[in-house]
């Protein structure tokens, strides 16, 4: 059995977001009870990331450590038509991923402990992300 969905995020600035329960309900909606759900970002600056969920000083030293690596306006960069963290954003989803895959166990996502599920939003801006939700399995 596929079950697919698209699923729509508001990140209102650089930073991540939680989609764990979001992702979670898309699960149980599917029925499924074992297999596999895949997630795929549609876009070329933001990403999606499995990280910490309980302490969020996690996330703000990824956010420090990218800041430090990836600079935003940086004069070398040739692609800067949305602004100074336009190329850096690019970058940063190189550097992270856009799809991710998660097992699912018992109808629910078979996630660690401390485990969750983020939209790491790379631009400085207000966006809407579409998040492709397909989960195959029984």
């Amino acid at each position: 059995m596929i079950w697919q969905d698209t699923l729509t995020f508001s990140t209102p600035r650089r930073g991540t977001y939680n989609i764990t329960r979001e992702i979670e309900a898309a699960v149980a909606a599917s029925s499924i009870r074992t297999g596999l759900c895949n997630l795929f970002i549609q876009h070329t600056s933001a990403s999606l990331i499995v990280t910490e969920n309980a302490d969020p000083s996690v996330r703000r030293d990824i956010e420090y450590w990218l800041q430090k690596t990836v600079i935003d306006g940086d004069p070398h960069y040739e692609h800067n038509y949305e602004g100074d963290d336009d190329m850096s954003g690019h970058i940063r989803t190189l550097l992270t991923e856009t799809s991710l895959s998660v097992p699912v166990s018992q109808g629910r996502l078979a996630l660690g402990t401390w485990q969750g599920i983020f939209i790491y939003e790379h631009r400085t801006g207000r966006f809407n992300r579409k998040v492709v939700v397909t989960i195959h399995g029984e």
